[in-house]
């Protein structure tokens, strides 16, 4: 289990790397890094599930600790995906703002052509629509980003404690019904982090349904 979570722990960082680059690829290469960064993040996954039936075979004495470290992995790359997915977002939006713009400016009128009513304001209003769309999204992925990051160190503080609980309750001997409720206390902290993610997605995508 050992060499494959070094391996999975290098992939992550890997990918964090691989992250940077996107905000300085050109046009023409941007999709290819997207994909390089996305078959690499599905690999990491595909390692996590090993990861975990493994963890699971460990010894009692090893077992919280080692589920412990595949889920903080797990994590990680689920806060990877999103900002992947952030990105490819903002940057389609960016693509059909750039493609509205040229038609517009290409479109040619002669004096008596009836068409030169079109409404211009209207495409005017829903260009600007598309931009305060964009702004109200990247303050939306701030905040919830930094929600995220408080998520991230409130987990690392409950796993500091949740360790040491498990090193005192090791020490007095506590009995293995006390360890079953520590241990699903742990479970259920997750699922509400989980949660917390989950709806703050659910109030972007809404908002962006909104404002577009």
């Amino acid at each position: 289990m050992e060499a494959l979570y070094h391996q999975t722990n290098k992939q992550v960082h890997e990918v964090q790397s691989y992250m940077g680059r996107l905000e300085t690829s050109d046009k023409q290469s941007v999709h290819l890094v997207e994909n390089e960064i996305q078959a690499r993040i599905d690999r990491i996954f595909s390692n996590l599930e090993r990861l975990e039936i493994l963890s699971s075979k460990e010894p009692a004495n090893k077992r919280q600790n080692a589920k412990l470290r595949v889920d903080q992995l797990k994590y990680d790359v689920q806060h990877l995906q999103s900002a992947l997915r952030n990105f490819q977002h903002r940057r389609y939006s960016r693509e059909q703002q750039e493609k509205q713009r040229e038609e517009l400016l290409a479109r040619t009128f002669t004096a008596n052509d009836s068409d030169t009513t079109i409404p211009i304001d209207e495409t005017l209003q829903f260009n600007e629509s598309l931009q305060n769309a964009h702004r109200g999204m990247d303050d939306l992925i701030g905040s919830g980003t930094s929600i995220l990051n408080g998520l991230r160190d409130q987990r690392m503080t409950l796993k500091g404690t949740h360790k040491k609980i498990l090193d005192v309750a090791n020490m007095l001997g506590l009995s293995n019904t006390v360890m079953r409720l520590i241990e699903k206390r742990a479970f259920q902290d997750k699922y509400f982090m989980i949660g917390g993610m989950l709806l703050s997605c659910m109030i972007m995508f809404l908002v962006v349904q909104y404002l577009t």
